[in-house]
C-alpha cells in the first residue's frame, strides 16, 4: 500500500489552470536572494553538527565537476541526514527564493550537479543508509546517497546485483543515477534503470514530502509520479529514498574481447549475438581502434591481447547459471563468427583477472581521454539508429581534418582611443584526436574529441557546434542518451524534442517549482 500522498498546496496548483499555449510566454525569470547570516543560522538550527560546509577551500570539491569543466560560486553546502531535514531546507529556501542545487556523487558530464552561480548545494552524501532488503522479491530500499558500488557489494552477499553498472560506480550515488536515468554497460541485459524503480520518496520545492515508497511490482492507481522524477535531474524535486528491483547474481560469467575490421561487421555481430547467445548476453561494448590505442597509452596495467591491431573492438559478456553450458555456447558462437569472416581476432578471458583487464580497458577510456586531452576534451553522449552509429565518428573526423585550411580566430578589441587586433594561433587537425566507443547494444555512442595543443579548444568547439546537434537531429537521434541535459545541453533540447513537448515540460516545472529554485538553468531552455 502506498504510504503517502501528494499534498496539493500552492506549489502544485499555481499553474494548473493555465492554458498550454501560454507556457512559452511565461518562462520563469526568478529574482533570487543571496545567502545571509540569518539564513545560515536557520540551517544550523535544523541540521546536525558538521552538516554545513563553508569556506572556499572546503567548498572547492562541491563547486566543480570531476572533469574541471564546470565551476560554481556557491558559498554554502548543506548535508542533511534525513528526509525531514531536506524538507525543512527546501521549504525555507522556497519561501526566501534561495536557489538550490541537489548534488550526489558529482560524477556527471553535463554540469547538472554543479552550481551555475552561488546556489546553495544540498549534498545527499550523508543520506547513505540501506533500509531494507527483501530476499524473496529481490527489492532493496535505500537512501539516495548510497554509492552504487556499495549497494552492489551489499547485494552480492545476498545473491543479487544492481541492474545498473557504471565506470563511476565507486563514487556515483544512486539518487543521482536515478535523477539522470543513467544507462551503463548492462542496459542490453537489464534494460533502463527507470524500469527497475519500484518506489520513491522525494521532496518538492515547497518542502512537501511525497512518499510513494513501495516494493509492489504492480500498482495501477493513477499517475506514476516517480516517473516524473526519474531523469528530471533535480529540477522537479529531490529524491531521498528508493526501492529498486534487483536481479539475481548468476555464477557463470564469461567475457571475450574481439577484433573486427569494420563497423558493418560489428553491427552484424550484434545481430548474431542476440540470436546465438540469447538470454545469457549481458554486455556488448564497442570501441574503435583510436579509443583502444588511447587506453593502451594511458591506462596502467592494460595490455592488448592481440598480435596486430584491428579497426574495431567489441567486449562481449555473458552471464548465466551454468558455467559449462554458457562457456560452450560462447565458444560455439565465436567459432561460427570466425568461420563466417565476421571476426578476425579474439580472446576469451580464462579467469577473473583477465576479465577485469578487459573491463579496465573499456571503463578506463574516460580517464585516458582526459590524459590525452591536456588542453580540453569534448564529450558527446548520443543515441542513433544503428545504420548511422559510426558514421558520426567518421564525419566528425573528416570535419576536424579540415581545420588547417579554415580556422583562425580573430578578436577585435576596441579601447577608447584605438583598435587592437589579437590573432590566435591556427588550430591544426593534428591538435585533436577523435575517438568513439559506446553501448552498441542499445545504440548509445560516446563521441569524444581530445584537444592536445594549447589554443585549439575554441576552434574545435566552433567546428562541433551546431554541427553535431544538427547531424544527430537529421538522423532522428537523441542528443543525450544517458548523461542527461544538465547545463551543457539545456539550450539544445529542441534538437531532440519538439516545442509542444518542451512546453509541457515547462508546465510541469512551473507547477511543481513555481519559484524556480530547484537546479536553475538545467534541463530546460531559459527562453
Amino acid at each position: 500500500m502506498l504510504s503517502g500522498w501528494l499534498r496539493l498546496g500552492s506549489s502544485a496548483t499555481t499553474v494548473l489552470g493555465r492554458r498550454l499555449s501560454g507556457v512559452a510566454a511565461s518562462a520563469v525569470k526568478p529574482a533570487y536572494s543571496e545567502i545571509t547570516g540569518d539564513d545560515v543560522d536557520f540551517f544550523r538550527s535544523k541540521l546536525q553538527p558538521g552538516a554545513i560546509i563553508q569556506g572556499t577551500e572546503d567548498l572547492a570539491p562541491y563547486n566543480k565537476d570531476w572533469m574541471n569543466k564546470y565551476f560554481g560560486k556557491s558559498k554554502l553546502a548543506l548535508r542533511p541526514k534525513t528526509t525531514e531535514e531536506v524538507s525543512e531546507l527546501l521549504r525555507y529556501c522556497n519561501e526566501k527564493s534561495i536557489p538550490v542545487v541537489p548534488q550526489g556523487g558529482n560524477t556527471g558530464l553535463v554540469g547538472g550537479s554543479v552550481p551555475v552561480n552561488d546556489e546553495v548545494i544540498v549534498s545527499m552524501s550523508t543520506m547513505n543508509k540501506i533500509l531494507d532488503f527483501d530476499e524473496v522479491s529481490g527489492s532493496i530500499t535505500c537512501e539516495a546517497g548510497c554509492v552504487l558500488e556499495t549497494l552492489d557489494d551489499y547485494l552480492a552477499d545476498k545473491g543479487y546485483r544492481m541492474p545498473l553498472d557504471l565506470g563511476a560506480k565507486g563514487s556515483c550515488q544512486i539518487g543521482g543515477n536515478v535523477a539522470t536515468n543513467a544507462g551503463g554497460s548492462r542496459f542490453v541485459r537489464y534494460g533502463s534503470l527507470r524500469n527497475s524503480i519500484l518506489g520513491m520518496e522525494f521532496v518538492l520545492a515547497d518542502g512537501t514530502i511525497v512518499d510513494t515508497l513501495t516494493s509492489l511490482k504492480k500498482d495501477n492507481t493513477g499517475y506514476d509520479l516517480k516517473q516524473l522524477m526519474i531523469g528530471s535531474e533535480g529540477t522537479l524535486g529531490i529524491i531521498t529514498k528508493l526501492t529498486i528491483s534487483t536481479p539475481r547474481r548468476l555464477p557463470a560469467v564469461n567475457a571475450a574481447l574481439l577484433g573486427l575490421q569494420s563497423f558493418e561487421d560489428v553491427a552484424k555481430l550484434l545481430v548474431e549475438a542476440k540470436a546465438g547467445l540469447g538470454e545469457i548476453l549481458s554486455a556488448f561494448e564497442f570501441m574503435d581502434l583510436e579509443a583502444v590505442e588511447l587506453g593502451l597509452k594511458h591506462l596502467h596495467g592494460v595490455r592488448d591481447p592481440f598480435e596486430s591491431r584491428c579497426k574495431c573492438y567489441v567486449l562481449i559478456e555473458t552471464v548465466g547459471s551454468n558455467s559449462t553450458h554458457d562457456g560452450e555456447k560462447l565458444e560455439g558462437f565465436l567459432e561460427k563468427s570466425f568461420e563466417a569472416g565476421t571476426l578476425v581476432d579474439g580472446v576469451i578471458a580464462q579467469d577473473k583477472t583477465q576479465m577485469d583487464s578487459f573491463w579496465a580497458l573499456r571503463e578506463g577510456l574516460p580517464e585516458a581521454l582526459l590524459k590525452e586531452g591536456a588542453h580540453g576534451t569534448l564529450k558527446y553522449d548520443v543515441s542513433l539508429p544503428m545504420k548511422d552509429f559510426y558514421a558520426l565518428v567518421t564525419d566528425t573526423r573528416q570535419r576536424l581534418s579540415q581545420l588547417p585550411a579554415a580556422v583562425s580566430i580573430m578578436e577585435v578589441i576596441a579601447p577608447a582611443d584605438a583598435c587592437r587586433y589579437v590573432i590566435h594561433r591556427l588550430c591544426f587537425c593534428s591538435d585533436v584526436q577523435t575517438v568513439g566507443w559506446g553501448h552498441i547494444g542499445d545504440g548509445n555512442l560516446h563521441l569524444n574529441v581530445a584537444i592536445t595543443q594549447q589554443g585549439a579548444s575554441e576552434a574545435v568547439k566552433a567546428q562541433m557546434d551546431p554541427f553535431l546537434y544538427e547531424w544527430v537531429k537529421s538522423r532522428r537521434g537523441s542528443i543525450s542518451a544517458e548523461h542527461g541535459l544538465g547545463l551543457m545541453k539545456a539550450e539544445k533540447i529542441y534538437y531532440t524534442k519538439p516545442k509542444p513537448a518542451v512546453d509541457i515540460m515547462k508546465l510541469i516545472k512551473n507547477a511543481l517549482d513555481p519559484n524556480g529554485i530547484l537546479n536553475p538553468h538545467k534541463v530546460l531552455p531559459r527562453s
